[in-house]
């Protein structure tokens, strides 16, 4: 992608953060970026197709993110071997790596706010909160413990991800956000070894 059209994404999706996906046009785009619609045009055809790119480099960025943690991206039916294989600690780290990743990344933490402010208004965006950030990674971290035996998985994934859940909104309103990020690698430590003391 050109320099001009990273940009576009860049700032469209900043806007996107802090006005609603809905209620930026392309004319705000283009006036935040200093070039006429024309110009934005000759790289995007329309806001949706921003939106499109913004969303196939989430997916990408999504797998990347598994992948560098040797964490299965597909489905336990298709993957099943690599849910079995992986270990407490594995979940830990990724589930640290993830919540950096929402909260300071460049380009997954507005998306995580765009998503957080669009949710209740187009049924798309609430779907994509609840793929990304809710009954996603609850859903994925249940099937993680159940495929390693862990009795009572649901139940698990819920202690485990739920302050992980409730702190992105603490660190967005948090002055000390380091120290939001301290909490919540103290509580997946916590989690490990009460899940690694005690087995299943």
């Amino acid at each position: 992608m050109s320099d001009t059209g990273e940009k576009i994404l860049l700032t469209s999706l900043d806007l996107f953060a802090r006005k609603g996906y809905g209620a930026t046009s392309v004319s705000d785009i283009a006036g935040a970026l200093g070039i006429t619609k024309g110009a934005l045009y000759r790289h995007f055809a329309s806001k949706r197709a921003i939106f499109d790119a913004i969303l196939a480099r989430m997916e990408q960025r999504d797998g990347e993110q598994a992948r560098a943690h040797d964490l299965p991206e597909g489905a336990p039916e298709a993957d099943g071997p690599a849910y079995e294989a992986a270990a407490v600690a594995d979940v830990v780290a990724f589930s640290k790596t993830m919540f950096r990743y929402w909260t300071e990344d460049p380009f997954a933490a507005p998306f995580r706010r765009m998503l957080t402010l669009e949710q209740y208004q187009d049924p798309e965006m609430g779907r994509l909160y609840q793929q990304y950030l809710a009954a996603g990674p609850l859903g994925y971290v249940a099937d993680l413990f159940r495929a390693r035996g862990l009795s009572d998985p649901e139940r698990r994934a819920a202690t485990f991800y739920g302050p992980m859940f409730l702190l992105y909104s603490v660190y967005d309103g948090a002055e000390d956000k380091g120290a939001v990020t301290s909490l919540l690698d103290e509580h997946l430590d916590r989690i490990q070894k009460e899940m690694e003391g005690k087995g299943k």
